[in-house]
């Protein structure tokens, strides 16, 4: 009887032992999956740096490296079958390459939302930060950037508006995101489990009637997108993440509520990035300086008032090379196909210190 026993408890210990080992290749393939996909990623983005998708001597270097590698069960014959068959892979995709388009966040970000909106068929490609997105427009990597200016609720973006200073490059389109901040939670979690919430600064923000409704610790985060992910993968105790309820199913998170967001109507806008602008469009924007002196503004902006000109955006950003001195952002309604508004830029570029035209585009 008792071997009996002692033999259904080898048997259930024998299961469990497959069970864990399992679940720790299961864990792998994931790991593996997603590493391939970092890869493709990668791949995609060398297009835009070479002139044939073929590098037949890049291929053979690839292959040499791997033939290298000290592997104690995959052999030789398999490693080089499935690098093989990634670069096939990564040829595939780079030749049916629509372009791409960079944004601050990691997958399931508002930004790459706004990305998708504005065209489907792009690859959205994540950044760490706003900077990123800016050189990686201005250095070619990307086709495309966006980049969030202003939201409803906190205001403008100050980083992205020293941003325009700092590059050269265009608008080309704007697009206003209502943007619905969800609770996000591990599968199982009740609201009075949760101690502490993890966001991106501007959504915890956006959600202070809730947070403090509910007694919950606010805890900044790079992204929200990032926030959802990191509860994903560390699976910390009594944390919740803002995030988008895209994110809950990229990450596989619950969401336990939706739409916490202080204000309903809170929307973002958001703007497109490229090195070429546009002649046309509803709305142009202007960045310019001007001497420090009594009434220089007030002239300059007056230029539009007399030609009828509805300005609807004014900003300034502190030069940070001369305190003191400062940067205006102006946005105003109109095309570079009026002649009132060449008029308008031509005497505001006379009077000013430094001028950038950020764009001619329309609301996409």
């Amino acid at each position: 009887m008792k071997s009996k026993k002692r033999g259904k408890k080898e048997i259930r210990k024998q299961k469990d032992e497959l069970a864990l080992l399992r679940k720790k290749i299961d864990y792998l393939d994931q790991k593996i999956i997603h590493l391939i996909d970092q890869r493709m990623e990668l791949a995609l983005q060398t297009r835009n740096f070479k002139k044939n998708i073929t590098d037949a001597q890049r291929e053979k270097s690839i292959l040499s490296n791997i033939k290298k590698m000290p592997l104690r069960f995959v052999t030789e014959e398999f490693s080089q079958r499935l690098i093989k068959n990634l670069i096939r892979e990564s040829k595939k995709l780079q030749k049916k390459q629509e372009g791409l388009i960079g944004f601050q966040g990691e997958r399931g970000a508002y930004s790459e939302e706004a990305a998708m909106m504005f065209n489907k068929k792009l690859v959205t490609i994540p950044c760490s930060d706003f900077k990123t997105v800016f050189r990686g427009v201005f250095e070619g990597w990307f086709n495309y950037g966006l980049v969030p200016a202003e939201n409803s609720t906190e205001g403008q973006v100050n980083s992205v508006s020293d941003l325009f200073i700092q590059y050269d490059l265009k608008i080309i389109g704007e697009i206003i995101l209502q943007v619905h901040h969800c609770l996000l939670t591990l599968p199982g979690l009740k609201l009075r489990q949760i101690r502490t919430v993890v966001s991106h600064p501007q959504a915890l923000a956006q959600c202070q009637h809730f947070i403090r409704k509910n007694k919950l610790e606010a805890q900044p985060f790079y992204d929200t997108a990032g926030a959802a992910r990191m509860l994903a993968e560390e699976r910390p105790s009594g944390v919740a993440a803002i995030a988008s309820k895209r994110c809950a199913e990229l990450y596989g998170l619950s969401v336990l509520k939706e739409k916490i967001e202080d204000y309903p109507a809170n929307q973002t806008r958001f703007l497109v990035l490229a090195r070429k602008g546009l002649d046309q469009g509803y709305k142009c924007s202007i960045v310019f300086s001007l001497k420090h002196e009594p009434g220089s503004l007030a002239r300059s902006l007056n230029l539009f008032a007399e030609r009828g000109i509805n300005l609807t955006r004014i900003e300034s950003r502190p030069n940070k090379k001369r305190p003191g001195e400062y940067f205006f952002l102006v946005d105003f309604e109109g095309s570079l196909q009026e002649a009132e508004i060449q008029k308008a830029l031509s005497q505001v570029k006379n009077q000013a210190l430094f001028f950038r035209f950020l764009g001619c585009y329309n609301r996409l």
